[in-house]
């Protein structure tokens, strides 16, 4: 496969392809790197999103991180030790910035992006010679796998069941007008981001072969959780289609 360069913004959370990413930029390596997509024409605005592996800083209050401040992070790899290709999950997505706006046209005080994750790459090594960290990576195919049909119905009753439980544990009112995607791979990647999982377990799905073994995953998850919720009515409510705001 032809290998391509990619600009890494790393998180504390899996962005996966067909879901939004809103983005608060404030940290000067991160500002450099959309002064720089900002610049390239509008189809051209691809930057590798990865999730950081346990034990490594992001910015601070960025999503997963405690609420407490962290000093500001200064260089390409602060946080991420004298080796970033450790620090980092190796299969990331990529985002595409539909929108970069300056917050003020007098200074360069940070950028409100709003990117939607579009294909999952592999990532095979890490730059941190310019402002900013930069990989090659290779993108990834997503194969649909033996039975994903099958499986995605399997997939849809059992994310209604785990959504009327989440819901009755939130005390929320379930709104049912919100339609499944049928595709199988677009309901899998939909499922994986909305269902309430720890960053390990969403890294599994992102990193599954195929749809359907994706799809495998998620219905033994699922049911998993739906069980827990009977349990342990506590758990955060989720918006289906967003990823929440990131700082960094």
């Amino acid at each position: 496969m032809t290998s391509v360069r990619l600009p890494l913004f790393p998180l504390n959370s899996v962005l996966f392809p067909g879901l939004v990413l809103p983005l608060n930029v404030f940290e000067a390596r991160y500002r450099a790197m959309m002064r720089d997509l900002a610049a390239r024409p509008e189809d051209d605005r691809r930057f590798g999103v990865i999730a950081i592996r346990d034990g490594h800083e992001v910015a601070p209050t960025a999503h997963g991180m405690p609420d407490a401040a962290l000093p500001a992070a200064e260089g390409p790899t602060a946080g991420f030790g004298d080796d970033p290709m450790r620090a980092f999950h190796p299969v990331g997505c990529i985002a595409d910035a539909a929108t970069i706006r300056a917050k003020s046209s007098a200074d360069d005080s940070g950028y409100e992006v709003l990117a939607t994750g579009t294909r999952r790459f592999r990532l095979l090594s890490v730059d941190a010679s310019g402002p900013y960290l930069t990989g090659e990576a290779v993108e990834l195919e997503e194969g649909e796998g033996a039975g994903a049909g099958a499986l995605a119905a399997g997939v849809v009753r059992a994310f209604r069941t785990y959504q009327k439980r989440l819901a009755w544990a939130n005390e929320r009112t379930l709104s049912t007008g919100q339609d499944l995607p049928a595709d199988p791979a677009v309901l899998s990647y939909l499922v994986a981001a909305a269902a309430v999982l720890d960053i390990p377990a969403k890294q599994r799905l992102l990193e599954a072969a195929d749809t359907a073994a994706r799809l495998t995953q998620e219905l033994k998850l699922l049911r998993q959780e739906s069980a827990l919720l009977g349990k342990l009515p506590s758990l955060p409510a989720v918006n289906l289609t967003r990823q929440p705001t990131s700082p960094n």
